[in-house]
C-alpha cells in the first residue's frame, strides 16, 4: 500500500519544509496536483514547485496534470524532477501521443479518469500505463466529499488488471480519509492520495501509518473468492 500526501493541502508558504515533512512521515510518494484554470476551474502551481522540492526529498514525485494542454508542460516537469506524470483520458485523441511523449522521457505514465467518464475510455490504454488514477471527486478543489459511486470504477480497474495480467497501480484521489481509504482498498486500490485527510491530522507521521494499516487490512478481502461474487 502506497500513501501519497497531496501538497495541495500543505502550507503554501512552506513548500520545501512540507515536502520534507511528508518524506519524514514515511509516505512513499508526494502527490502534486497541477491545475491550469481551463481543464479544471482552479489554478495551483507549476514546475518551479517541483524544482524546489526535488533536491530536498528522495520521495517519488507524482505529478497529476489536470491541464488542457499537458503537451506543452510535460518536458518542463520532467526537467524539474518529476518521476511520473498522469494525464486525463478526457483529453480524447490526444491521450495516445501524450503517453508516448512521457515515455520518451523515460518517466512512468499515469492515466486519470473523472467520476462522470465511462471506464471503457481507459480500457484501450491499460497495457501502456503504470498507474490508473480513479478520481473519487470531480477534480479542481481539495476538501470535497468522496463520491461513493466511484467505488465501482476501482473494482473494474482491479478486475481488468487481474484478467489481463497487468501490473498498473490503482490510485484513488479525492475525499480520501481513513474510512474511504478502507472502502477503496476493499475494491482493489493500492495508492491513496490524501490532502486534508492527512495534513489535517495532528501528526502526519501517525496519520500516514494509520492509513496504510487500515488500507492493508481492508485489502485482505480481495483474497476472498466470495468478494467478487
Amino acid at each position: 500500500m502506497i500513501i501519497a500526501p497531496s501538497l495541495l493541502a500543505a502550507d503554501f508558504s512552506r513548500f520545501g519544509a512540507e515536502a520534507v515533512r511528508v518524506e519524514k512521515s514515511g509516505a512513499e510518494w508526494l502527490h502534486l496536483d497541477i491545475m491550469d484554470g481551463q481543464f479544471v476551474p482552479n489554478i495551483s502551481f507549476g514546475p518551479q514547485v517541483v524544482k524546489v522540492v526535488r533536491p530536498l526529498v528522495s520521495s517519488v514525485l507524482d505529478v497529476h496534470l489536470m491541464c488542457q494542454r499537458p503537451d506543452i508542460l510535460i518536458e518542463s516537469f520532467v526537467k524539474a524532477g518529476a518521476d511520473q506524470l498522469t494525464i486525463h483520458v478526457e483529453l480524447g485523441e490526444k491521450v495516445e501521443s501524450l503517453i508516448w511523449k512521457i515515455r520518451s522521457f523515460k518517466k512512468k505514465v499515469g492515466l486519470a479518469i473523472n467520476p462522470g467518464t465511462s471506464m471503457q475510455e481507459v480500457k484501450p490504454f491499460l497495457s501502456k500505463i503504470d498507474l490508473l488514477l480513479v478520481m473519487t471527486v470531480n477534480p479542481g478543489f481539495g476538501g470535497q466529499p468522496f463520491i461513493t459511486e466511484t467505488l465501482s470504477k476501482v473494482r473494474q480497474a482491479y478486475y481488468w488488471r487481474k484478467e489481463k495480467g497487468l501490473n498498473y497501480h490503482i490510485q484513488v484521489d479525492g475525499g480520501i480519509n481513513f474510512s474511504t481509504a478502507a472502502d477503496c482498498a476493499k475494491e482493489g486500490a493500492d495508492v491513496f492520495v490524501s490532502g486534508t485527510g492527512l495534513f489535517g491530522q495532528k501528526s502526519l507521521r501517525g496519520a500516514v501509518k494509520k492509513m496504510r494499516k487500515i488500507a492493508k487490512k481492508a485489502s485482505e478481502a480481495l483474497n476472498d473468492p466470495k468478494s467478487f461474487l
